[in-house]
């Protein structure tokens, strides 16, 4: 069994840009995801069986939507400022043919659908334990950076990852990629 999930790689211009919004984030009870490692997570299939792989591959080779431009900007937090879990970067872009056919073709061979709505995005730091006293300073930082302008991409690449999980933090290596037109 491996841990896998469905993605789409930030540029590698980006990784200094979130730095800096990280850089912001220096609270004791935030954990921050290395800016080499954010990405846009379309699907995470959990643990999955090697002997699947194919058959997710498969399906992945015939998705049939076009690239298009994304621009990633804003931070904000699930579930919400009160109680927040994650802290993230927005993305805007057509991420809504890519998603449906991903969430389609992986409910086709036996993964589960997705409940929440999609918002696309990319994490970059997750919420272990705020205080109020801190939970309140994160709500003016978050506030302070709600208009942060990442940049602009081409979404023309989806992977597929294998996440190994470490002490120091997740590995991640592309098992699958697969190009849109």
């Amino acid at each position: 069994m491996i841990r896998a999930f469905i993605a789409i790689d930030l540029p590698t211009e980006f990784h200094a840009k979130i730095s800096d919004i990280q850089s912001k984030l220096c609270f004791q009870g935030l954990r921050l995801v290395d800016p080499n490692l954010v990405h846009i997570t379309l699907k995470f299939l959990g643990d999955v069986d090697v002997a699947q792989l194919s058959e997710i591959n498969n399906a992945l080779d015939n998705l049939f939507c076009s690239s298009f431009e994304s621009h990633v900007c804003g931070v904000n937090v699930f579930p919400g400022i009160k109680s927040p879990g994650i802290v993230w970067i927005g993305a805007n872009g057509d991420y809504s043919c890519i998603y449906k056919q991903v969430e389609s073709s992986m409910y086709e061979i036996g993964f589960k659908k997705e409940s929440r709505k999609f918002t696309p995005h990319a994490t970059i730091a997750r919420v272990k334990h705020l205080s109020s006293s801190q939970n309140k300073e994160l709500a003016s930082v978050i506030g302070d950076l709600r208009d942060f302008d990442v940049g602009s991409m081409h979404v023309d690449t989806v992977k597929l990852k294998k996440s190994t999980l470490t002490p120091q933090g997740p590995i991640y290596e592309t098992l699958h990629e697969v190009r849109l037109p």
